[in-house]
Order: C-alpha cells, then structure tokens, then sequence
C-alpha cells in the first residue's frame, strides 16, 4: 500500500526550525561527537517495530555515518556539514516527535531524512560510486600500497567533481513541482 501526503507551508516551516535546530547544535559538537551520538541512536532506537518505510531510511544514515568515517573518501568540509547536520537531526530524540513515541515517534525523522537526503543525493552517489570502484580494484588484484592509492585518488577527484557540478544544476535549477519543501542548502 502507498500512501502520499502534502505538507503545507506550516508544517514545512515546523521542519526548517527543527533543522535550524540542528545547524545550532552542530555549531557546537565537534564530528566525533555527532556521529557518535548517530550511531548509538541506531543502536538503541526501537528499529525492530518501526515501519519499514522508517528502516529503509536508516540504511542512508548507516551509509553517511560510514562516509564521514572513510579516510579514502575524505569528503570535503562543505558536504561533511551536510552530512553532520542530517546526522545531529536524526540522533535528536527530542525533534518534531520525541523518538520514544510508539509507532510515529520516527515518522519526523523519516519525513526529514526523505528530504534531506533528495538534497544529499549526488553527494551519496559519488561515494557509493567510489565504493564500487575500490571494490573492483580489489577483486581485480590491483596492489595495495601507492599505486593503488593514486588510482583511488583520481577517482574520487572525478567524482567529487561530478557531484559538485550536480550539486550546482540543483541548486541553480527552477524549482521542481515538488521541491519546495526541500530544506535550503546551508550558505557557502
């Protein structure tokens, strides 16, 4: 079964302050602290009974948690604080609905997740296109060490570009039926 909603201004209002909320606290947490605060929040959730629609959302915040954490990738610190932001909004048991809340208390987090990561997306798909290309090197043999390293290097090089010029269609773009109630990119 699918089931569609509209947020009108108001409650897309209610989810900026909630996400100004958060580009508060990031302000003061330093990335280590955030992505441990994300993972315990996976860990001690109740994940098991949320929806799956709820679930299939975590999968994303695992996989940004594990962006932030790759030394090869070493995102850059414009899309790092995207990242962390989404990350302080999701692991804050105290947003739109408190978390422990039977069966909607992470309806907001999902709602939030849906939109922040439309806006994460190319930054998403870089990395898991970098993923796959480490994995390839690897089941190819390709040598650690050096050489390598460079291959990984120009990867991602291309790759970050790729996605800063998609970054840069959207955010030049006219607004898609549907968009508006994206969350703004933080000022650069």
């Amino acid at each position: 079964m699918r089931i569609s909603f509209v947020l009108e201004a108001e409650d897309i209002a209610r989810f900026h302050a909630a996400l100004a909320r958060a580009e508060r606290l990031a302000d003061c947490m330093d990335e280590f602290e955030v992505v441990a605060t994300a993972k315990e929040a996976l860990d001690t959730l109740p994940l098991a009974s949320a929806p799956s629609y709820v679930r299939q959302r975590l999968v994303c915040v695992q996989q940004m948690i594990l962006m932030l954490e790759d030394e090869a990738w070493c995102l850059p610190l414009d899309e790092r604080r995207e990242v962390l932001r989404t990350l302080i909004y999701f692991a804050d048991p105290e947003d739109l609905i408190p978390d422990d809340v039977a069966v909607i208390g992470l309806l907001d987090d999902a709602i939030m997740l849906e939109l922040l990561l439309r806006r994460l997306r190319h930054v998403i798909d870089a990395y898991r296109d970098f993923c796959n290309y480490r994995r390839e090197l690897e089941a190819a043999g390709a040598p650690a060490g050096p050489a390598r390293g460079v291959l990984l290097a120009r990867r991602r090089d291309a790759l970050r570009q790729r996605m800063r010029r998609r970054i840069a269609r959207v955010d030049t773009a006219p607004a898609a039926e549907g968009a508006a109630g994206d969350p703004p990119r933080s000022a650069r």
